[in-house]
């Protein structure tokens, strides 16, 4: 017996007889309109617990256990780093007279900015994140600009929190200021003068898990403590929203969102008025407004109000008022997914079947010419109104992020930078393919795959999806996300533009949500339905995944169909959907699942598709399942995961591992540092070939 199949003997008979750290079950029961719902494991709520973090300790070593006796994990690994060791450049933007960029030399945790002064110029290192933490896991969450081009305000996060620190950097110095704000969250730093707005709450009693409430803006001067800050926008009246600020105009206008989570009212403060005060633009919060320039006595609105697939108003800056406004770019067939200016002209992005096509549009609204891209993918601007350079970065599944330089009198595109990575992206094909869902709904899909695959039905698959919050699954190259060691073993990578996103534009958003959230679960399941009856896969040969919403689509649809897949991985899921209102930023999500206190129509709604109440325990065979979370997530606090896991270990679902691994220090995945996304990924697609039966 070959070695490789000796330890694939053992992890089978582990799979067989595995002994699950012990769960405590407690009584606590919930009522909810006259229905009693038990949560035996309300306590793994508290991540604090001494008696938490022993089970958590226990499962990591089990999962480890398990995962180091997969026998090609250590080759998964070393290809995952391969294809993450590349030269990644962003797009420049200029700030005064000198242009600015970011760089990973390829395996740096973190990403640094850099400043050119010409784009041929020496660069010089500004901020190297890596240097603000040992182990990479604090982040740069974003920069903004002073008007002179002298202070830079950077706003970090620590461990993937969502709570953010901001700092201010003299670059004419190089010097540290000694400002420093805390608990602020959901927020960049807007300049206004000698000093900027933020967005924050007041110090939560729980850092991790207490519920956000008040929201407001702020306004920091430079050289003052942060408790001598202003309040510039709030609203004590509503807990639960959102606020923030944006500066334009050359200073002159101060632009306030308020906003329940889906769209926004829209505020804008003229600063030239005798007594500056705050008008309101647009007042239903179920659309987006938001403001993309000020010029030509203009100011220039996003907005979905009255266009389900987006388009764009224009004020008259001299007589500002919610109803004196014009269509300036009506609404197309297709979605208007990003709309920019460029030297007092615009850009705007179509999406055509979740692809990206720009186009620009002169002063006068009018349609110049589309921008030719190198082939269906995603697209990225940096320009600003009244500068003309314009530079654009592009991606696609197989083609990684480059970065173009864009004439706007000439209409031609220039490669700036295009990276060399360990794949020869002409051996692979991407393919779109339109399927039908199971009310005949058409669903588009990516696959990617080697060429000269044989469609003969054994083909191993990787079937992500998402479906939720408008959220548009667009083509984009991703060593850690795409299943390149499963693909280059002759399998198939497939993304599924479900339901609930942004794909076609307002209507196919709210045709996920709420009452309607069963579509996304019928799109991912048809998804796999279709593979096999198109002959390229089998049930057993199918895995699952999708992380924060998506991992609640996985945990979903395994209770749906268990019999569809071969494994399953649900990451930093929404698990429990009758509290998940209750914590950190979760009521935040209202506008698209709904509440169990809304009704008991909604309740009973919620509770029939929720992955954590409707885990079989009747004997149903589950496929085997890697459920991933981070301690430090504040924003799909843990417990969702931990109740569900316990859940899961403790039913009569079969043989099949249901397992999880809890990264340390990290959160939802934002910034996280590439050596986690190199072992977190390593895990995932390790544990994804195993139980696929591939071959590695």
């Amino acid at each position: 017996m070959s070695a490789t199949l000796i330890a694939a003997t053992a992890v089978a008979t582990q799979a067989r007889t595995i002994d699950y750290p012990d769960a405590r079950r407690v009584d606590t029961v919930d009522t909810y309109f006259g229905t009693q719902v038990p949560d035996p494991y309300r306590w793994l709520e508290d991540d604090n617990s001494a008696e938490t973090a022993a089970w958590v300790k226990a499962q990591n070593k089990l999962t480890e256990g398990y995962l180091s006796k997969i026998p090609f994990r250590k080759k998964v690994k070393k290809r995952i780093t391969e294809l993450a060791n590349f030269e990644k450049v962003g797009a420049p933007f200029k700030i005064k007279d000198k242009y600015y960029f970011f760089k990973n030399d390829g395996l740096q945790n973190q990403s640094c900015l850099y400043v050119r002064d010409n784009l041929d110029g020496q660069p010089r290192l500004v901020l190297d994140p890596n240097t603000l933490s040992s182990d990479g896991t604090v982040a740069l969450s974003g920069i903004n600009f002073s008007k002179d081009g002298r202070y830079m305000a950077y706003v970090i996060s620590r461990n993937g929190s969502d709570w953010n620190e901001i700092y201010v950097k003299d670059l004419q110095t190089n010097q540290l200021l000694e400002d420093h704000i805390v608990w602020a969250k959901f927020t960049d730093a807007q300049w206004l003068g000698d000093g900027f707005f933020y967005s924050a709450y007041d110090a939560p009693e729980d850092a991790k898990s207490s519920k956000n409430e008040y929201h407001k803006v702020m306004y920091h001067k430079l050289g003052t403590p942060q408790s001598e800050d202003y309040i510039e926008l709030q609203n004590q009246r509503e807990p639960l929203l959102f606020h923030q600020v944006t500066v334009m105009g050359e200073e002159r206008f101060i632009f306030g969102w308020v906003s329940e989570g889906d769209g926004n009212e829209l505020w804008v403060k003229d600063l030239k008025d005798r007594n500056p005060h705050y008008v309101r633009l647009a007042s239903n919060r179920r659309y987006t407004y938001s403001p993309i320039g000020v010029d030509h006595g203009k100011i220039y609105v996003y907005t979905n109000d009255g266009a389900p697939c987006y388009k764009i108003r224009a004020y008259d800056i001299n007589h500002l008022n919610e109803n004196n406004y014009t269509d300036f770019v009506p609404e197309k067939e297709w979605v208007l997914s990003g709309a920019q200016m460029a030297n007092h002209q615009f850009i705007l992005t179509y999406d055509r079947d979740a692809s990206s096509h720009p186009y620009v549009y002169d002063a006068q609204g009018r349609e110049v010419r589309e921008i030719q891209l190198p082939t269906f993918g995603s697209v990225g601007f940096s320009c600003d109104y009244d500068k003309p350079e314009v530079f654009y970065s592009f991606t696609s599944y197989t083609f990684p992020t480059s970065v173009y330089s864009y004439d706007l009198a000439s209409g031609e595109s220039k490669l700036l930078f295009r990276p060399k990575v360990a794949l020869t992206p002409e051996n692979y094909v991407t393919e779109q393919v339109f399927y039908p869902s199971k009310d005949g709904t058409k669903i588009p899909m990516f696959l990617i795959y080697k060429k000269g695959m044989k469609r003969d039905g054994k083909r191993p698959v990787f079937l992500y999806g998402y479906g939720g919050f408008n959220v548009s699954l667009g083509p984009a190259f991703s060593y850690y996300r795409t299943p390149f060691a499963l693909i280059e073993a002759g399998g198939i990578g497939a993304f599924a533009n479900l339901r609930g996103g942004g794909e076609y534009g307002e209507q196919w958003h709210e045709a996920g949500t709420k009452m309607n959230k069963q579509n996304v679960f019928d799109d991912f399941i048809a998804a796999a339905e279709w593979l096999i009856k198109e002959g390229y896969s089998t049930p057993k040969k199918i895995a699952c995944n999708g992380a924060s919403n998506g991992g609640l689509l996985v945990g979903a649809v395994v209770n749906q169909r268990p019999d569809l897949f071969g494994a399953a991985v649900p990451q930093v899921g929404v698990m429990d959907m009758l509290r998940y209102h209750l914590f950190t930023i979760g009521w935040n999500w209202a506008p698209d699942y709904g509440r169990s206190d809304d009704s008991k129509e909604m309740f009973e709604y919620l509770k029939g598709y929720s992955p954590l109440h409707t885990i079989r325990n009747d004997g149903t065979k589950y496929p085997p399942i890697l459920v991933t979370s981070g301690d430090h997530d504040d924003r799909v606090v843990p417990a969702h995961s931990f109740k569900y896991a316990a859940q899961l270990q403790a039913s009569n679902t079969g043989d099949a591992v249901k397992l999880i691994r809890v990264d340390i220090n990290a959160g939802h995945g934002g910034g996280k540092p590439i050596s986690k996304v190199i072992d977190e990924y390593t895990d995932i697609h390790s544990f994804i070939l195993y139980n696929l039966g591939v071959k590695y």
